[in-house]
């Protein structure tokens, strides 16, 4: 086997003013064609209406006999807000279909003193750690109203760095704000022992973004400080490792039930060993996220560049790309990574040991890819936490919540855009489920079989009880979804197939053009049923399973385009994919009206 020697990827690194350097970045400029990303307000506003539900608030006085009478005519069902509000007549109406044209109808009486769509306002978290106001990267992906939503709980993070102080053993001390973490047994790949300790200072860190004790009064805050973290030593006290080693620990992680792989380190070249670990633990249901490199050129390294890895790239306060941090065709998503070519306050500051001196905690402020993986790894920590089921949902949450860069779906700079865990959160809670799309379909047909008349109807049931109809129907609205449940782990060629039946058809495209970092718009289009329709014209026996199958892809294309349409290749702007998924829709609408409509009419 060829060793190949693996480290940080010349993170950036570099301890607060208490701690002499680690290690210096050789920071390279190099020209960013794109944008920093646009402010969150307007996105975390926009997750916080409520859908479907207005407020409408009378003059005083106003009785429920008169507003029951005008509610006919506004088309909604008014109710009173509580048992307090009869006299100031506060009201709320939900199931409102079209929430601006009843609004724009209530406004206009003149016993109307305000109406608006209602919103969910939460509590903001704060939390008491003292030196939380210093961590802008927390800010800057929204989390304290993502806290309010998951935290982590019951996932498990393995985290494959320099080991992490977590435990008193030996002359190792677990740092301060790591006490109340959670910890299940990791292993030590360099020393092959059981106790992944850090006597570098790097993993310690990259584990306090991801679950550092929080609101605790000490220190600083983690992201998704309720989840468990699985330390796993790869790298050597000079930040080194094999890939024999790391491969050996993707798997080892696998196994033990990790559910996040973050891995903030890089270099070397391809590696087979290396890509296949990645493969199964994907296969296995773990999402592997990987740091894109610090060599500040359009050059993604491994294991970041790996189909199967999220790779994640660094941006500075002000939300522009790093100028350490490598990007290229496979980034997926960019993430506070630090700058501190404006002092240590641009860096990311989390607790980590002295590596000068593995028992002394100190707080330090690191810059890096490797600073901003952890806090993709996180955010998908809460994610599953939140209900999310495998990675494929995971990532979709991710980059639909990302916040875009100068409206473009993809960039090779930022991939989707700049995490944002709050949009992310909400989008997976909006209908990140395997069933929507199902649901849409078949409401679809419903309408397809209403608007053909009585004689040329295949009949409501007839359709619907023919496995020639509806297979084709599941197949590309929710697949085999629980053959990956049944074959989990399984790889090579069989291992495709096991993971192409467990996916809509439309996301095939995965598996015949690999995991790419956008959709492939021909396979998010009519085209498949459009071509299998052709021979259905003269061989009426195609008929109900291309009906089924133009339904199945009208009801996902609906679905995908109502959820937020996913980054579509070759398009320049990000709002085209939805008219290019709406009118695909129409087109698949029509085909499988089509396919339904009895010919024998006398």
């Amino acid at each position: 086997m060829r060793m190949v020697r693996w480290s940080l990827g010349g993170a950036a690194l570099a301890l607060a003013v208490t701690v002499a350097p680690a290690c210096k970045s050789a920071e390279r400029e190099a020209e960013r064609p794109a944008p920093p990303p646009a402010s969150l307000a307007d996105l975390a506003d926009a997750v916080d209406v409520v859908p479907h539900a207005i407020v409408v608030d009378f003059k005083d006085g106003t009785t429920k006999a008169q507003f029951d009478a005008w509610e006919t005519e506004w088309g909604v069902d008014l109710e009173l807000n509580s048992v307090e509000s009869a006299d100031e007549a506060l009201t709320l109406a939900v199931g409102v279909d079209d929430v601006a044209g009843v609004l724009e109808k209530i406004r206009q009486h003149p016993s109307v003193e305000a109406a608006e769509p209602l919103m969910e306002v939460r509590a903001s978290f704060t939390p008491n750690d003292p030196e939380y106001a210093r961590q802008w990267n927390l800010a800057m992906i929204d989390m304290p109203k993502a806290w309010e939503r998951s935290r982590g709980k019951g996932v498990v993070v393995a985290v494959l760095d320099t080991g992490i102080a977590y435990e008193d053993h030996e002359d190792f001390k677990q740092v301060p704000d790591l006490k109340g973490v959670k910890f299940v047994s990791g292993y030590d790949f360099v020393n092959d022992d059981e106790h992944a300790n850090d006597d570098h200072g790097h993993g310690t860190h990259v584990a306090g973004t991801i679950a550092q004790a929080t609101n605790n009064g000490e220190g600083v805050a983690g992201v998704a400080f309720e989840a468990t973290l699985m330390p796993v030593k790869v790298l050597n006290h000079f930040g080194g490792g094999t890939t024999a080693d790391i491969a050996d620990a993707i798997r080892f992680a696998a196994d033990k039930g990790a559910n996040v792989i973050n891995m903030s380190l890089g270099g070397g070249g391809y590696s087979q060993v290396m890509a296949q670990a990645v493969e199964y633990a994907r296969k296995k249901g773990v999402t592997v996220v990987a740091a894109a490199g610090n060599g500040g050129r359009a050059h993604v390294e491994f294991p970041a560049a790996y189909p199967g890895a999220v790779a994640v790239s660094a941006v500075g306060p002000d939300g522009a790309l790093a100028p350490y941090s490598s990007y290229g065709k496979e980034l997926d998503i960019a993430a506070p990574g630090g700058d501190k070519r404006r002092g240590d306050a641009g860096g990311i500051i989390q607790n980590t040991i002295d590596p000068r001196d593995v028992s002394r905690s100190v707080y330090a402020s690191y810059q890096g890819t490797s600073m901003a993986t952890p806090h993709v790894a996180a955010v998908a920590a809460m994610l599953y936490s939140a209900g999310a089921k495998g990675p494929d949902e995971v990532e979709k949450a991710l980059y639909a919540g990302a916040t875009k860069v100068a409206d473009q779906a993809w960039t090779e700079q930022y991939g989707h855009g700049l995490l944002n865990a709050e949009a992310s959160l909400a989008s997976l809670g909006g209908g990140m489920s395997r069933w929507p799309p199902l649901y849409w379909a078949l409401a679809l047909l419903a309408f397809v079989l209403l608007t053909l008349r009585g004689r040329e109807r295949p009949g409501y049931l007839n359709a619907l009880l023919r496995p020639a109809f509806i297979v084709p129907l599941l197949l590309s609205t929710v697949g085999v979804y629980f053959v990956r449940a049944w074959f989990m782990g399984t790889a090579g060629a069989a291992g495709d197939v096991v993971e192409m039946a467990s996916l809509p058809i439309p996301d095939w495209e995965r598996i015949i053009f690999g995991r790419g970092r956008t959709v492939n718009p021909l396979f998010y289009s009519a085209l498949i049923p459009v071509l299998l329709s052709l021979p259905a014209i003269g061989w009426k026996g195609m008929r109900s399973a291309v009906g089924g199958l133009a339904l199945g892809f009208a009801g996902f294309l609906a679905y995908s385009a109502w959820a937020g349409a996913p980054a579509l290749s070759w398009m320049p702007f990000a709002f085209l994919a939805k008219p290019w998924l709406g009118f695909n829709t129409v087109v698949c609408l029509i085909v499988a009206r089509a396919m339904l409509k009895r010919e024998d009419v006398p």
